[in-house]
């Protein structure tokens, strides 16, 4: 065993006294390759210099919807990360409550054109309209970063780094929906999947299709699939509602089925309407309700019973993750490390230990 020792030390051009030395006391101070961790560690000096060479990084973040809520955790991340790699961030967004997309796009084409920017973080709800955007931006030098809404088909999108939940993550919503119909030994009715579909959505169409095929695939297993209508409209992507009378929408559809006994949304508009208008029927408790997000009125929904539980998909690092990514891809050349955000179901019973911190 000496000898091997013995060689390994000579082979590296390190002496047995320093072996011995850092095998006594745990401690690493050079690399393999003889440079410093200290030195290693320092920022390049051409970092801040990057682009715009004006002595400071600047990135901006743009999303689809600032309006309602759920994003403030992503941009308190973004802040976060910022500060703790010097960055200038600046943070845009639709005003509107709901998904708007043109306006988002409309935001991001002035940000094409701004000499300061040194790197982008986007959402991509719509697949297909953001590629002139990237495009636009890579040809000035410019990195991306994708955050939340993931599109598959993005230009580059295999040199793009993407912060998010997976769509197929609102099957663990699905599968909890069927299991408190079951748990409460409800005997048939109709399970319904609201959506505002129109707006385009992919990634929140997806997660209707994937939480409604996990309702029926749990409720079939349990052979309880016949006794219920999982109603998830004609593309399985969700019943459309009127994004303008929300609340209203969600509360006729729910009377006109009449038998309705379970509901499952997938954003942070639609969820917290689906709570108001179970409040508004005075449903609290009797119907299996789930959704998506977890901002202070889903948490508050939660409590009352107007939702049974909702899926968090971390907003914070959904901020966090995409600044910090930018700033390794310009200062290391690490690029395109996904990051997957999850799902958590949050219910009653562990609603009161989320959202300490504006992580949820």
């Amino acid at each position: 065993m000496r000898s091997v020792i013995r060689l390994a030390a000579l082979a590296a051009g390190i002496s047995l006294a320093s072996v011995a030395a850092h095998a006594q006391s745990g401690t690493l101070n050079k690399a393999v390759g003889g440079y410093s961790f200290e030195d290693a560690a320092k920022e390049s000096p051409a970092t801040k210099d990057f682009n715009s060479k004006d002595g400071k990084l600047t990135f901006a973040i743009v999303t689809h919807t600032a309006g309602n809520g759920f994003f403030d955790p992503t941009y308190v991340g973004a802040q976060v990360a910022a500060k703790a790699f010097g960055v200038n961030l600046i943070m845009l967004g639709s005003e509107a409550p709901v998904d708007d997309i043109p306006r988002e796009i409309a935001i991001l084409n002035q940000i094409v054109q701004d000499p300061t920017i040194d790197g982008v973080i986007m959402t991509t709800p719509q697949s297909g309209a953001y590629d002139d955007l990237v495009k636009k931006l890579t040809e000035r030098g410019i990195p991306v970063a994708t955050t939340n809404s993931y599109d598959g088909k993005l230009l580059n999108r295999n040199a793009i780094s993407h912060t998010g939940q997976d769509a197929s993550a609102a099957a663990i919503g699905g599968e909890a929906l069927a299991a408190c119909l079951i748990k409460n030994n409800v005997k048939g009715g109709t399970i319904i999947f609201p959506n505002t579909t129109t707006l385009g959505n992919v990634e929140v169409n997806n997660r209707i299709k994937a939480a409604f095929e996990a309702t029926v695939k749990s409720l079939n297993a349990a052979g309880k699939l016949k006794d219920f209508k999982v109603d998830a409209g004609p593309q399985n992507i969700g019943i459309d509602v009127d994004k303008d009378s929300i609340v209203n929408s969600v509360v006729n559809l729910i009377e006109s089925r009449k038998d309705v006994v379970g509901a499952f949304a997938a954003n942070g508009f639609v969820t917290p309407a689906l709570g108001d208008a179970i409040s508004q029927l005075k449903k609290n408790g009797q119907i299996c309700a789930f959704g998506f997000d977890l901002g202070p009125k889903q948490q508050e929904q939660i409590r009352t019973g107007a939702l049974t539980g909702s899926l968090g998909q971390q907003p914070f690092l959904q901020g966090f993750w995409p600044v910090a990514q930018l700033y390794l891809q310009i200062d290391r050349g690490v690029s395109a490390a996904n990051l997957d955000t999850r799902a958590q179901l949050v219910t009653k019973e562990s609603v009161d230990k989320v959202g300490k911190r504006f992580e949820n």
